[in-house]
């Protein structure tokens, strides 16, 4: 029986607007537990984080909220590291997603350590890949794959023990459909794999996913970044940057019914829930079905029916 380990982390130090911080307890209440077991994993839920609260400053040198966005990614970083040497799959119940940058960055280490191959599958409306010096805002929700790839502050680059944490080639990103000019251009420079809504819209959801997954073997540790704006706002209006036009409820199904088919799962980040634009906590309660999902759940037991080679993701379209 897989062992999994949920782990709160409750802050939107590093998001534009206040309410991320109720993502965990949202999710618990939304029947993620009793979920997961259903699925007959043995988990245990360790509870939240205790980390700095949100001073709601404005941006100092180009970050916001700098030191708290530092306290707590060592915080997660700390405890999905334990985590993952007691042999147990970490989920990182967020919180706003500049908290990946702990977990990722501990899942990275772990790898390291065992010799494992990482690949990393960001789901998500935006790519994440600012820096101070591109960042319209200076909130760090926008920077924590720029700042695994080693561009932004030492105290957030060099968690885990290595300059980067990893490499722009084990990142893969799917359902992007949000991305500031300068950012942009600089996706491009670092050649960044990304596998936009214009791609999905082309090819379809099935083929984006054979080429995101491709490439993995048994020795590959497979850890997905779920932000939950990546769905489509219709569906999911419980985020605190909407963006319309994202995969439909079919769609994200079928991505996280891939994901499992690979049986490679061993870290997951859900993160950016806000219930303070939710309804009856709906998304939440989505979330929690597609996060079933990712760990098994089927109309009819099924097996791995598909095999791509790797390909190019879709360029996105020149600023």
């Amino acid at each position: 029986m897989m062992r999994a380990t949920l782990i709160g982390a409750p802050t939107d130090v590093g998001a534009a607007d206040r309410g991320a911080s109720m993502g965990p307890e949202a999710l618990r209440v939304a029947g993620l537990l009793g979920a997961l077991r259903a699925r007959e994993l043995e988990v245990v839920d360790l509870g939240n984080l205790s980390g700095p609260g949100n001073p709601w400053q404005p941006p100092r040198e180009g970050y916001r909220h700098l030191p708290e966005v530092v306290r707590w990614n060592e915080l997660v970083h700390a405890s999905v590291y334990r985590e993952l040497g007691e042999g147990r799959l970490p989920i990182l119940l967020g919180g706003d997603h500049c908290l990946a940058i702990g977990s990722i960055s501990a899942v990275a280490r772990h790898c390291r350590e065992q010799g494992r191959k990482l690949r990393v599958l960001w789901l998500d409306a935006h790519a994440d890949f600012n820096t101070s010096e591109l960042s319209p805002s200076g909130n760090v929700h926008g920077m924590p794959v720029a700042c695994l790839c080693g561009f932004g502050p030492a105290e957030l680059t060099g968690m885990g023990g290595r300059m980067p944490a990893i490499d722009p080639s084990c990142v893969r990103q799917v359902g992007v459909r949000s991305v500031d000019a300068g950012e942009k251009r600089f996706v491009h420079e670092h050649g960044l794999d990304v596998f936009d809504m214009r791609h999905v819209d082309e090819l379809g959801m099935r083929q984006t996913m054979e080429q995101a997954l491709s490439g993995m073997d048994a020795d590959t540790h497979l850890h997905v970044s779920f932000d939950v704006d990546f769905l489509d706002p219709e569906i999911a209006p419980g985020v605190g940057t909407r963006v319309p036009g994202g995969p439909t409820y079919r769609e994200a199904q079928l991505c996280m019914e891939m994901i499992a088919d690979t049986r490679r799962l061993a870290s997951l980040d859900v993160v950016e829930l806000n219930p303070a634009f939710d309804v009856q906590n709906r998304t939440a309660t989505l979330a929690v079905d597609l996060i079933e999902s990712l760990f098994g759940k089927s109309t009819l037991v099924r097996r791995p029916v598909w095999s791509a080679p790797a390909q190019a993701p879709h360029s996105l379209t020149a600023a």
